[in-house]
């Protein structure tokens, strides 16, 4: 008896479709800008360089107080740090914890959220390390045509 034989899928191949597949999704999202798209609201949140340091430095030390994660990341002030926390806490990826002292103390901490958050930036931060002199390379490369 003779079956027809059914065509191997390879993990690679699925991964493949997959991905193409998120791919088509997040681009007709995207098409209509009348449309809500989750994917660009959610990286438009924190793609800016002190909520991603702000993720870094409360993942890295765990419970900060605010001059503490001022301190930690450095050069942004703190009207900007202000705004950077309120977005994160309002968006669920930080935690705040006000203790009724003389002064205030607060204290800040990722939420399971935002140690996911994280979790995810540490690859993207991985992976440029990895890529950094390819870029730079190709930065050179590009300078020298023009």
């Amino acid at each position: 008896m003779n079956t027809p034989s059914i065509p191997e899928v390879t993990n690679a191949e699925s991964e493949a479709d997959k991905t193409g597949e998120k791919m088509k999704i997040i681009l007709n999202l995207a098409r209509d800008l009348n449309q809500f798209c989750p994917v660009r609201d959610v990286v438009h949140r924190i793609s800016d360089k002190w909520s991603l340091l702000s993720i870094l430095a409360l993942g890295t030390h765990g419970t900060l107080r605010f001059n503490q994660l001022k301190k930690e990341i450095g050069d942004v002030s703190q009207r900007m740090l202000t705004v950077t926390l309120r977005n994160l806490e309002e968006d669920g990826f930080i935690s705040r914890k006000i203790y009724a002292e003389v002064p205030p103390r607060v204290e800040y901490k990722l939420t399971e959220m935002g140690q996911g958050l994280m979790e995810q930036t540490l690859q993207l931060a991985d992976w440029a390390n990895k890529q950094l002199p390819q870029i730079i390379a190709s930065r050179n490369k590009f300078r020298n045509l023009r």
